[in-house]
């Protein structure tokens, strides 16, 4: 489940009650069909540019479920798209790369035994780029660089 709020910085402890009777609602739901919210798999994360993420003090940001303080983080996973606190997609690019040139270096061996067509064939890891790539529109070139890199390391291997 997720949820969304917003406002400005001097409105952070208004944002944090409505966070936190959104959760205290979820959790009496949970309770009324005898579930459990589980507070320490619970991740709140604050959207903001650098300059307004700043202005709020750590401290202020903690959110209660319970007796269960949950301290916000940088980066959450949502549908496999890592998302940090400034949009920026930087980590997501990183480990996206990470993992396509982790499986090209897994075919490089294989190319010769098993010939140039069977090879594209296997290669998946143009899948892995188009997944979800519409989160990746509109982002500047340094950090789109190393998916470029992937894309001709996967057309050298072919």
């Amino acid at each position: 489940m997720q949820g969304f709020t917003s406002g400005i910085p001097s409105d952070i402890q208004h944002i944090v009650i409505v966070v936190e009777e959104c959760i205290s609602g979820v959790s009496s739901w949970c309770a009324s069909k005898r579930l459990q919210l589980n507070a320490t798999k619970t991740e709140i994360l604050w959207f903001g540019s650098t300059a307004n993420l700043r202005k709020i003090s750590p401290g202020s940001k903690v959110t209660s479920v319970g007796q269960n303080d949950i301290e916000p983080v940088t980066v959450v996973r949502y549908l496999g798209v890592l998302i940090d606190e400034e949009l920026s997609m930087r980590q997501h690019v990183a480990q996206l790369s990470r993992t396509c040139f982790f499986h090209l270096r897994r075919l490089r061996p294989l190319r010769r035994q098993l010939g140039r067509d069977v090879t594209a064939r296997l290669a998946l890891v143009l899948p892995r780029l188009d997944y979800c790539n519409a989160v990746l529109a509109g982002l500047p070139g340094t950090t789109l660089a190393p998916l470029q890199r992937v894309l001709h390391a996967a057309a050298d291997l072919s």
